[in-house]
């Protein structure tokens, strides 16, 4: 029994051991940047940050964004790119303005990839020439004044339909 006992402890030892020393390399793997990134709060592997947003997180993110200050990087489960955060108005005011091309491209999701074709599509293309073109074909055939005034009465069906629904669940 003491054997059994002291064969399953010293390979449980060496399995966490070895998990251990994976991550370590993992993370050393990783090539150094010497980009000057915004600071970030301590992330914990596989969920990143999600673990300080709690039931609020509208007000962790302020809390965050007092200790860390008005830009900050997020790291949202395990995704590949983090997060930028930015909690100033100012700063956003900046970023649209003179920044615009580098923050209007959409994150990668490999879901959309597999199953979009590549995001070949509109909503998930990325931005560039092809969006460009498509975003003018949704602008003059699908958005245009005489396309959208035509369901103007099937948009009025559904909200009557909504309103009734949200006065029933009041009433």
């Amino acid at each position: 029994m003491e054997r059994a006992f002291s064969s399953t402890f010293y390979l449980s030892l060496s399995f966490f051991i070895s998990v251990l020393l994976f991550f370590k390399l993992a993370r050393r793997s990783k090539p150094k940047t010497d980009l000057n990134l915004p600071p970030s709060p301590p992330k914990l592997p596989f969920i990143g940050n999600l673990h300080q947003f709690g039931i609020l997180p509208h007000r962790a993110l302020r809390d965050l964004s007092l200790k860390y200050g008005d830009i900050m990087m997020l790291q949202l489960g395990q995704m590949q790119t983090p997060t930028l955060v930015v909690s100033s108005v100012d700063m956003v005011t900046e970023i649209i303005k003179t920044h615009d091309l580098a923050f209007s491209d959409r994150p990668q999701n490999t879901a959309a990839n597999i199953l979009l074709y590549g995001c070949t599509n509109f909503a998930f293309a990325l931005y560039g020439e092809n969006w460009r073109k498509k975003r003018k074909i949704c602008a003059v055939e699908l958005l245009s004044t005489k396309r959208v005034q035509s369901f103007g009465a099937i948009r009025e069906e559904e909200v009557a339909q909504l309103v009734k629904k949200v006065r029933e669940a009041i009433w």
